[in-house]
């Protein structure tokens, strides 16, 4: 995998004049609230990863993720979400490197799946609670995006609940139509046509 460095930031900052843009679906390193991450593809070596990251969720948070309550992922569940054929389903984790136990550790997570409709994928947006409110919900969704378009997916859709006021600010920033959903009146569809 190609190795590109770019910091989150807007397009004409300085910053990101200076370091190229990333290649969808390949490794890249990131500077986000002063500290570098890395933005990659999971893969079925990350269970154990995947599993820590959902489990030191808050009660909150891993409510809006799965729409109810769960507190750790079974075996089949972890081996699913870290199962991508990179067409049809795809996801990257975002992760930082602890200096102290010189281990990686997942900070956040975007993903699409094949729901029925070829030309649309729903997707799913996870940040840790350490880093929410950062900027890398939305970090993680472009490189999300950037791929379904180079892998000419027609849209984007996201179900979530209504309350969720940090998915509606997301949605917000990348343009995503908001609709109720018409089967839930607590739920709302986030829509992107690419």
């Amino acid at each position: 995998m190609k190795n590109t460095i770019q910091t989150a930031g807007h397009a004409d900052s300085a910053e990101s004049a200076v370091n190229p843009p990333h290649v969808p679906g390949e490794l890249c390193h990131h500077i986000l609230d002063g500290k570098k991450i890395t933005i990659r593809p999971i893969n079925l070596k990350d269970k154990a990863l995947e599993a820590d990251f959902v489990k030191n969720l808050s009660a909150q948070t891993k409510h809006y993720r799965f729409l109810g309550g769960i507190n750790a992922l079974s075996e089949s569940m972890l081996k699913t979400l870290c199962t991508i054929d990179g067409e049809d389903s795809m996801a990257f984790i975002a992760t930082e490197h602890d200096p102290i136990t010189g281990t990686e550790k997942e900070i956040g997570e975007s993903r699409y799946a094949y729901t029925g409709d070829k030309s649309a994928h729903e997707i799913a947006i996870t940040i840790s609670d350490a880093w929410q409110h950062k900027g890398l919900g939305k970090l993680l969704t472009e490189h999300l995006i950037d791929y379904a378009k180079v892998h000419n997916i027609g849209s984007l859709y996201a179900i979530e609940l209504a309350d969720n006021q940090d998915m509606r600010a997301l949605a917000r920033e990348l343009n995503m139509s908001e609709k109720r959903d018409r089967d839930d009146a607590h739920q709302v569809i986030y829509s992107l046509t690419l």
